[in-house]
């Protein structure tokens, strides 16, 4: 139809015969443009939180508004998704109702954003009206949602893309590449040690995450995106987990508590105590929207509600042999993390340091050490942006893709499912004691080499 309605304008340009060069030139650009305005991809979003509107709003429209429009947002708060929508400066509808939002706009792509948990009824929904889908990590929560998106990918002929943009970061791709060249021989085990400092880590025991039913457990929430780069980083799936987690910090480890930070009587002396009005974004977003729904984005960190662990420990064997240490602290002094990979020839070690203003160097190092050999730093800038630069070339692949994958950055559901069961697996042995099967919880069976 596209096609026809540009032929038919072009048309009447060319037979009339009184056009100048100029204007005939002018006519064509016109009718170019309006076939290619008709073109955007028609897209919809669920969950209209802080990571939606940036990530997936404002980014979006910034970069690829002229390849697609937004024809519907959906949260379950009214004010929320009201405010979502005069932030991105749309023109489309808004919904509190995700089947009415899916019928009357008939959106090509989904993007969902919501709480963890719900990420499983929004994708199955979503590929039922015929739309593919974009979801933020964690694709979802546990062994059975995870089944069920599976099965409904495969009964709707529809797709699931999971925005793991860790893969796209120049750091982590150089990694990739060093462990394929062969440079340290046959990996035989990694060493992975992930440390959120008491800015960020906190964050997530103030936030919604803070609830097992909400986030599955930092061990799916967060870990998700560091068990998907040993996936991909070592090209096998996990078939084997133990863990080991306790709530040893934040939560019902302190003295006093309130239900959120603003009217805390004990602000005074908390360190933890934090003012969200600073922040104009987040009190229109949140504070200005609480009336609708009771949610405090600035939540106690002390509440004695909070069922998730804050240290955590795992070890994975993979069907290719190797076997991986890891752990997660979510109370350091310093936000990062550090890798070891140990190969028949060598060692790759990498060590990432979130930088502070005052800290000069602008580069990642990673360290290649060959047995009998010498070693070697290669060093990475670190000047971009979102997520060292994996934000913008995650959305790239997404909305203006151009059929290269030669790092095999693009996650589908079967990426997603494996990142979401080792931390699945994991709860789910820190709560028995017992090793986790991966091959026990769904019906994807783990191969030695990604497929």
């Amino acid at each position: 139809m596209l096609r026809r309605t540009f032929l038919q304008t072009t048309g009447t340009a060319l037979a009339g015969t009184l056009l100048t060069d100029n204007a005939l030139a002018a006519a064509l650009a016109a009718a170019l443009a309006a076939a290619l305005a008709g073109s955007r991809k028609r897209v919809a979003m669920v969950g209209t939180g802080h990571r939606g509107l940036g990530m997936w709003g404002t980014s979006v429209l910034k970069e690829f508004g002229d390849q697609i429009e937004f024809v519907g947002l959906c949260d379950i708060n009214p004010g929320r998704v009201a405010t979502g929508k005069k932030m991105l400066g749309v023109k489309c509808p808004t919904f509190t109702d995700f089947d009415q939002m899916m019928k009357q706009t008939k959106p090509e792509l989904l993007i969902v954003t919501t709480v963890d948990a719900a990420h499983n009824e929004f994708i199955i929904k979503g590929m039922e009206y015929r739309a593919n889908i974009v979801t933020e990590k964690p694709m979802t929560t546990d062994e059975q949602k995870c089944e069920a998106i599976l099965q409904a990918e495969r009964r709707t002929g529809k797709t699931v893309m999971v925005t793991f943009n860790y893969r796209y970061s120049p750091h982590r791709q150089k990694l990739y590449e060093l462990l394929r060249s062969g440079v340290i021989g046959t990996i035989t085990s990694a060493d992975f040690h992930w440390y959120l400092d008491v800015y960020h880590g906190a964050d997530y025991f103030r936030r919604w995450h803070r609830r097992r039913e909400n986030s599955g457990s930092l061990l799916v929430h967060k870990a998700s995106h560091h068990f998907d780069l040993l996936n991909w980083w070592l090209d096998s799936d996990p078939e084997e987990v133990y863990g080991n987690g306790q709530l040893n910090f934040y939560g019902k480890n302190n003295s006093f508590r309130h239900s959120h930070c603003r009217p805390c009587p004990h602000k005074g002396k908390c360190q933890f105590y934090w003012d969200i009005t600073k922040d104009e974004r987040l009190t229109k977003i949140y504070v200005d929207n609480e009336k609708y729904d009771g949610y405090h984005r600035d939540g106690c960190v002390w509440r004695e509600d909070v069922d998730i662990f804050d240290k955590m420990a795992v070890q994975i064997k993979y069907a290719n042999q190797v076997q991986v240490s890891y752990s997660l602290t979510t109370y350091s002094p310093y936000e990062g993390y550090r890798i070891s990979f140990n190969g028949t020839k060598g060692k790759i070690d990498a060590w990432i340091k979130e930088k502070q203003p005052w800290e000069a160097e602008r580069y990642d190092e990673i360290q290649v050490t060959t047995n009998f050999g010498q070693r070697e730093l290669i060093q990475i800038p670190n000047t971009e942006e979102g997520h060292g630069g994996g934000d913008v070339r995650l959305r790239k692949q997404i909305f203006a893709p151009d059929g290269q994958d030669p790092f095999r950055q693009a996650a589908r559901s079967r990426d997603g499912a494996l990142a979401v069961l080792v931390g699945i697996a994991a709860r789910k042995s820190i709560d028995s004691g017992q090793p986790i099967r991966i091959g026990d919880l769904t019906s994807l069976k783990p191969q030695a080499r990604r497929v």
